[in-house]
Formats: C-alpha cells, structure tokens, sequence
C-alpha cells in the first residue's frame, strides 16, 4: 500500500527537522544552564572618542556546544547605542556601534576560529575563544565632538546569542527552546 503524496511529502519535510533535533539537544540529558553576566561594563572618554570596555561571563549550554563542535557556526553581537536625552520628543540617537563575532569549530585541525568581520584568530580551546568573545575595550562608539556637552546622555548596550544568523533548518522551533537563549542589556549615563 503506497502512502498518499500529500502524507509522504509531509513525512519528508519533517526529516531535516528530526536530524535537526539531535544537534539542537532535544532529547534525553537535561540542559545545562547557559548565562551571560557583565562583570565590567564602562565609558571612557580616550583620544578625541567615546570608547566602551565591557568583559562578561559566557556560559554556553550542551545544546550549543553540541552544535559548535559539529561544525555549526554561531554568532555573537554586542551594540551600543549612545542617546540623548530630549524632554519634548523621543530621546535622540547620536551613534550606534555593532560587533559581531562568528565563533566556528575546525574540524580538520581540531581548533577554535574566532572572526570579527575579516579578521579571524585561531584558539586551541572553546574556553579560550569564548574569553576573547566576552573581552573588549576601546571599543569607538562615537567622536566626542557628536556629544554635546550641555545634554544628558546615556548608552544602552546588548549582548546577545544571534540565533536569526543560524543555518535556516536549525531555526525551526528554536524561539520556544530556552538552550539557545542568551542576552543581557544595560544602560550606563554618560558624565
């Protein structure tokens, strides 16, 4: 007896999800909790420019780790943004900074690749390129000459797992899943 085309393409649509499931940690094991803490999070007025330094505490769960050490590359955004306090209207953006970070297994060679935008440094451990991921400073967010000295300001800042940069059937079912969850905001007053 042949399945009804409409059951079989259905049954077939599922298989890239079920394959996806055991990448993702769906079964079995409990996850393991994953958290993002900001141990330093800091303005500096350095060489004409508004730099911020920031250094938190990564802890990535099984599911992620999973996907990482079988090749699957996941990214790491921190923005800033710097307002403008305004009493009449919404506040004012004045400048807005974006770090992404693309964090891959190598197989091959059995080490960590770490890229910000072109370049790219090699780790021999997850530990070591998850620290260089959660470490910066003179980071430029805006020229001081954009900051005006008789308002108020602030900078909100975010840091965040980028699960919308993940390969397309990994994405599937992922918002209900809390292993791949992982972002923190602040927001610093500018003196």
């Amino acid at each position: 007896m042949r399945p009804h085309p409409r059951k079989l393409r259905r049954h077939l649509l599922a298989l890239p999800v079920l394959a996806v499931a055991g990448v993702l940690g769906m079964r079995g094991a409990p996850a393991m909790a994953q958290s993002v803490d900001l141990v330093t999070l800091q303005l500096r007025r350095q060489e004409g420019v508004l730099a911020l330094e920031f250094v938190a505490r990564l802890q990535l769960s099984r599911a992620v780790q999973a996907a990482l050490e079988r090749g699957v590359p996941v990214y790491f955004v921190a923005q800033a943004t710097v307002l403008r306090n305004r009493w009449y209207w919404r506040d004012e953006r004045v400048a807005r900074a974006t770090r992404i970070w693309r964090l891959a297994f190598q197989p091959l060679t059995g080490t960590w690749r770490l890229s910000i935008g072109p370049l790219a440094q090699q780790f021999s451990t997850l530990a070591e390129a998850l620290a260089a991921v959660a470490r910066t400073s003179g980071w430029k967010l805006a020229d001081l000459s954009q900051i005006d000295p008789d308002s108020r300001h602030y900078v909100e800042f975010s840091f965040k797992l980028d699960t919308t940069q993940l390969p397309g059937p990994m994405q599937i079912g992922l918002t209900a899943q809390a292993d791949w969850e992982m972002s923190i905001e602040r927001t610093v007053r500018l003196d």
